[in-house]
């Protein structure tokens, strides 16, 4: 009976049948506690709920899928159960996964707030998926800081990311990993705004980016942007920016009158001229 349950549920899973294939994981490891593969059922069974995105049910059989794990040995079982708790705001169970994974963390009993450092989330948007550059907060956690193309996203937004990289971005002697979306964690409320400018030369256009950033606010100039097909997003891409002058399009990320402020005071300047600040759409 035992090794029937074992094939049903493994059939369930090349289906992709995630709520099957978890039930069934999840039946085996209880009916079989002494089994040696008990840690590799509570783990499938996990991973099934993860990919289904029920975060409750992937983190009440993380933690069992963790407590068969070595700890220390970077298992995957700690960094789903970390992603779950992360989600489900559990930071005493996150911390404790990241550090049974072997991450070390900055000190602390709340949500992790750490430099780990640059790299670009896939978010999901109205109209399908954008790569957006993030500072991450925690091995999970990211703020989106360049502004969106796709206005139903916004700068400043914390997002949960998955761990499997999907892609790379180079620029420079660098390269920086893609990861994948899982949930929006905190929303933004800064709105994003377009703008016409028109600038003298790049350093100009270079210049309001700072005097916005400097108030913690975003921005973007829109031929920045570049569609990609699936298979050249999940790739190796080499970004290089644009020396834009002339008459532009950029996104803003802020309160209108703010952005009104800081694009007057930019513009006292020669060869630096704005017009028709409106809600992007």
């Amino acid at each position: 009976m035992l090794e029937d349950l074992v094939e049903q549920a493994r059939a369930a899973w090349r289906a992709e049948d995630w709520a099957r294939s978890a039930e069934l994981y999840e039946q085996l490891a209880t009916l079989a506690p002494g089994d040696p593969r008990i840690g590799d059922w509570w783990y499938d069974a996990a991973l099934a709920h993860k990919f289904r995105r029920d975060w409750p049910q992937a983190y009440r059989l993380g933690i069992p899928a963790a407590a068969s794990a070595a700890r220390g040995k970077q298992d995957p079982a700690f960094w789903n159960l970390g992603i779950a708790a992360t989600i489900l705001r559990d930071w005493a169970t996150a911390r404790d996964a990241w550090a049974g994974f072997g991450i070390a963390l900055p000190p602390g009993d709340g949500p992790i707030e750490g430099g780990f450092g640059k790299a670009c989330v896939r978010l999901r948007t109205e109209d399908g998926h954008e790569v957006v550059w993030v500072e991450r907060l925690c091995p999970t956690r990211a703020r989106v800081v360049n502004v969106p193309f796709d206005p139903s996203r916004r700068y400043g937004e914390i997002v949960v990311h998955d761990g499997e990289p999907k892609g790379d971005r180079v620029v420079g002697d660098r390269t920086y990993r893609v990861f994948d979306e899982l949930v929006l964690f905190e929303p933004s409320a800064l709105p994003t705004l377009a703008v016409t400018v028109t600038v003298a030369t790049p350093a100009d256009l270079h210049a309001l980016g700072q005097a916005l950033d400097a108030r913690g606010y975003g921005f973007e100039p829109v031929a920045n942007g570049e569609i990609l097909c699936k298979c050249c997003s999940e790739g190796t891409l080499t970004q290089r920016r644009e020396e834009l002058t002339g008459r532009q399009q950029c996104l803003v990320a802020a309160p209108a009158q703010q952005a009104c402020e800081i694009l007057g005071a930019w513009s006292a300047q020669p060869g630096r001229a704005w017009t028709d600040l409106h809600a992007a759409s």
